[in-house]
């Protein structure tokens, strides 16, 4: 007999960068009733974690942050929400963190991919399963095709399989998830400023090569990198990100269905039909999900 999902997950451990999504799985496992701790990375998770049974971690505290889910009776991790990258030379180390720090270094000369790859890989160790957000919370996972009301024409599609190319591309460089392309041009690619900057960037272009409020133009995709470590940083999307979308003159957004995370659906699909974008889950060739 198999073994229930919930069962094999066990008290969960969410240790929580800045940004919604640690509240989001908070609030699910209290919908749920699943037992939690939640693990607050001191400078990065919001003080509405107190709400909640929690403890207060560093980023250079991994010996107490694997002490902490283990008096807790934690079975598994996940990690949610942002961390900008540390100064290493400068970060307090405990003494299991000391000991990581040639392999994080190395890992962190090659891309953020594999230095999230480390760190999975040292929870593991632990002995904690570590998993993705969508498998606390199920309805944060994008659908396929037109998840708004409006859906792309032929030349939005064209512009999204551009978009999808060029992340797929620089997946072996560990750049970003997003790129931004407005017919067959490639406007911005997203790297370490993030989805919001990238956007920013480009509502400052020249109207000549973006679209606007009454010529809407342009998408942007949102996918997997080539073999990112799937179980943290799904690519994620929230009303903010429709919001700067459209002050961007774009005229949708496509996200990786199956594969990238929507953070309060419905508020995001409003905002998509108010300000009359496209939201399109688009098929995840990376993987094999055509």
């Amino acid at each position: 007999m198999s073994v229930p999902a919930d069962e094999k997950i066990g008290k969960l451990g969410i240790i929580a960068g800045g940004g919604d999504l640690p509240l989001r799985l908070a609030r699910a496992c209290q919908s749920t009733q699943r037992s939690f701790l939640v693990l607050g990375i001191e400078g990065w998770a919001g003080p509405e974690i107190v709400e909640y049974d929690h403890v207060w971690v560093t980023l250079g505290g991994l010996g107490r942050t694997f002490a902490a889910l283990k008096n807790a009776g934690c079975q598994s991790v996940v990690i949610a929400g942002y961390v900008k990258r540390p100064d290493f030379n400068n970060l307090k180390l405990d003494l299991t963190a000391a000991k990581l720090l040639p392999s994080v270094i190395k890992a962190a000369r090659r891309g953020d991919d594999a230095l999230i790859s480390v760190l999975v890989e040292a929870f593991e160790k632990q002995g904690f399963n570590v998993i993705g957000a969508e498998e606390v919370f199920k309805g944060l996972l994008a659908d396929g095709g037109p998840i708004s009301m409006l859906a792309p024409n032929d030349e939005q599609m064209a512009d999204i399989a551009k978009g999808r190319e060029v992340v797929r591309a620089l997946g072996d460089f560990d750049i970003g998830q997003g790129a931004v392309v407005c017919r067959g041009l490639v406007l911005a690619v997203e790297a370490a400023e993030g989805t919001d900057e990238m956007l920013k960037r480009c509502a400052n272009l020249p109207i000549e090569i973006r679209g606007s409020g009454e010529d809407k133009s342009g998408v942007l995709v949102k996918i997997p990198k080539p073999g990112q470590e799937r179980r943290v940083d799904l690519p994620t999307i929230g009303v903010r990100t429709l919001e700067l979308a459209s002050a961007a003159g774009l005229a949708g957004v496509a996200v990786a269905a199956g594969a990238a995370l929507i953070l309060d659906r419905d508020q995001v699909v409003e905002t998509a039909n108010r300000l009359g974008l496209f939201l399109f889950g688009v098929e995840d060739k990376a993987s094999g999900n055509e």
